[in-house]
């Protein structure tokens, strides 16, 4: 004890030099980042540089009238596909939820029967129902078939009832990521069931719905080019019109694949902001926009 007590009180005191921590060397991620940044630049130039890409055609089809409409047709068969396809689909995930095993029954076969036909075979059916049903209707509000169903109107049907299929499991699925006890609780207080999901229920599944439901309405956005095979004047049907009669059909082509970039882009960001909105009751703090982001990283960004 005699010895301690010699220690100077300085000395015994001073805290131990921490050990230096020297960051792990990884010299093959960064061997990996070179050479896919080259093979990127490279194919960057190829592209760029390439005269069979023929640029000067694109830039001259890019916003002509013809692309411009199947353009916004495309964005109309997306937008109405998208709103009656979840519009069906809630529905049907309702049913499927419901005590009711007539109900449930009738929503799970829908779910399965559309989930397992092909589009392009539901999109050839409907296009064809004339031969099943050459008139609808009855009596003298009765019209042949096909005057009632155009190229459109198939489209449009046959992309809904495929959507909603989709759709009602998306739904569902987010409607069970919500606690029941959130449900319970509201049914003490004395709320009606068709309140406590809209009110309760459907607010808190949007959390979970926002990611694959946005997934999907990209997914329908380059899906409707199918409708081209009814010949319906989408985006992809209006450049083969053009490239079959002057025979430039990659430049035609590439028209359409910018566009779909374009606009499959845009949705994208919305989908982040959708996300980050429906986020805030699961996380403390918002996550920052890209834009913070890149403030936060320059100098003296705040």
């Amino acid at each position: 004890m005699s010895h301690l007590h010699a220690v100077p009180d300085a000395v015994r005191a001073a805290p131990e030099a921490a050990p230096e921590v020297v960051a792990l060397r990884r010299p093959l991620r960064w061997v990996a980042a070179v050479l896919v940044l080259a093979l990127l630049g490279a194919t960057v130039v190829s592209v760029a540089t390439n005269p069979n890409f023929q640029w000067n055609v694109v830039a001259a089809y890019f916003a002509t009238p013809a692309v411009l409409h199947g353009l916004w047709l495309t964005l109309w068969l997306t937008a109405v596909t998208m709103v009656l396809g979840f519009a069906l689909g809630t529905a049907l995930a309702v049913m499927r939820l419901s005590g009711n095993p007539v109900l449930a029954g009738v929503a799970w076969g829908y779910i399965w029967f559309f989930r397992s036909v092909p589009v392009l075979v539901q999109l050839l059916f409907w296009f064809n129902i004339g031969a099943l049903y050459p008139v609808i209707g009855f009596g003298e509000f009765s019209a042949p078939t096909v005057d009632l169903l155009g190229g459109v109107t198939t489209a449009v049907i046959g992309l809904v009832l495929h959507e909603a299929a989709y759709a009602a499991e998306v739904v569902r699925g987010g409607i069970l990521s919500v606690d029941a006890g959130q449900s319970e609780s509201a049914q003490a207080l004395g709320m009606t069931r068709t309140r406590i999901l809209r009110r309760i229920v459907l607010p808190q599944a949007m959390h979970a719905i926002v990611p694959p439901a946005a997934n999907m309405l990209i997914g329908t956005l380059k899906g409707t080019s199918i409708v081209s095979v009814i010949a319906v004047h989408d985006l992809l049907y209006s450049v083969q019109l053009i490239y079959n009669r002057n025979y430039l059909v990659i430049p035609l082509l590439l028209v359409a694949t910018v566009w779909y970039l374009i606009v499959t882009s845009l949705l994208t960001i919305g989908q982040y902001y959708v996300e980050r909105h429906y986020s805030r009751g699961a996380r403390r703090e918002s996550a920052p926009t890209p834009w913070q982001r890149f403030r936060g990283a320059t100098i003296g960004g705040r």
